[in-house]
């Protein structure tokens, strides 16, 4: 009988440590968006947030606070549509952290770890197939202010290019929860720590009231708050088809996200092999 000897090598072990192609991991990453695109068809409770929230916080927050701070609801709609569009965006993109923790607590990231697969993929596809929920998001937001007067001064270029800036930033800041997910021990503690973090930076913002009408000291924290530039920017693009300085601190800000932790995420998956 012949024994066959393999020489360590003859062992491609940057395959095996997930060190592969640019282009090998690019296909990979669209197969893994492919994977959460199949998943969410297959479980579309998925959509229930993208499509709930619009449709209860829009005339919710317009008749609330409406009369209370522009006279009446159709005046509001300019201030409130933006921001219910980054708050969505916000509570949306949680989800893609807490996808990725049930999939690490049912072990389906260790049959990942064990092909030989960019550590990438598995992070970078989900988020990508997230991008169809946000763009739903944006578009039933839109479409209920619209019913309900709404008449953006930007047309509909400012309208698309708003919209296009909730979905970037959606994506962008989906990163800072899968590095949660990565690090969080459940999906019930990544929702729970992920609501502490939104309800701050939505809240303590320009996207339901107008600046001037806080107190000093708040004030100080709304103007750095990375969402009333967000907010900001979108107000501008929709209301009157200008772009200000606020896009590009927003698009600086979801560049830092991104580049600082999807780093993190691949890093802190790679210390689980």
């Amino acid at each position: 009988m012949t024994t066959l000897t393999v020489s360590p090598a003859a062992v491609d072990t940057s395959r095996l440590s997930g060190h592969v192609p640019l282009a090998t991991s690019i296909r990979q990453t669209l197969l893994m968006a492919w994977r959460a695109l199949v998943k969410m068809r297959r479980n579309p409770e998925q959509f229930f947030d993208v499509v709930v929230q619009p449709l209860l916080f829009t005339p919710m927050f317009a008749v609330i606070f409406g009369g209370a701070i522009s006279g009446d609801v159709k005046a509001y709609l300019p201030l409130l549509v933006p921001g219910v569009l980054v708050q969505t965006a916000l509570t949306t993109c949680m989800q893609t952290g807490v996808t990725l923790r049930e999939d690490m607590e049912k072990g389906v990231f260790d049959r990942f770890r064990s092909l030989p697969m960019s550590r990438m993929a598995p992070l970078a596809g989900p988020a990508l197939a997230d991008t169809l929920r946000y763009a739903i998001a944006t578009v039933l937001t839109i479409a209920v202010g619209l019913v309900m007067g709404y008449r953006p001064g930007g047309g509909v270029v400012g309208v698309i290019a708003g919209g296009l800036v909730i979905v970037v930033t959606s994506w962008s800041l989906a990163w800072i929860f899968t590095y949660l997910g990565t690090v969080m021990k459940s999906a019930q503690g990544l929702q729970g720590v992920s609501m502490m973090i939104l309800f701050p930076l939505t809240f303590l913002s320009n996207a339901y009231v107008p600046v001037d009408t806080m107190p000093s000291w708040l004030k100080e924290f709304v103007k750095f708050n990375p969402v009333s530039h967000i907010v900001s920017a979108v107000r501008s693009l929709m209301n009157d088809g200008r772009v200000t300085g606020e896009l590009g601190w927003g698009a600086l800000g979801c560049a830092v996200i991104v580049i600082v932790f999807a780093a993190l995420s691949v890093r802190s998956l790679r210390r689980a092999d």
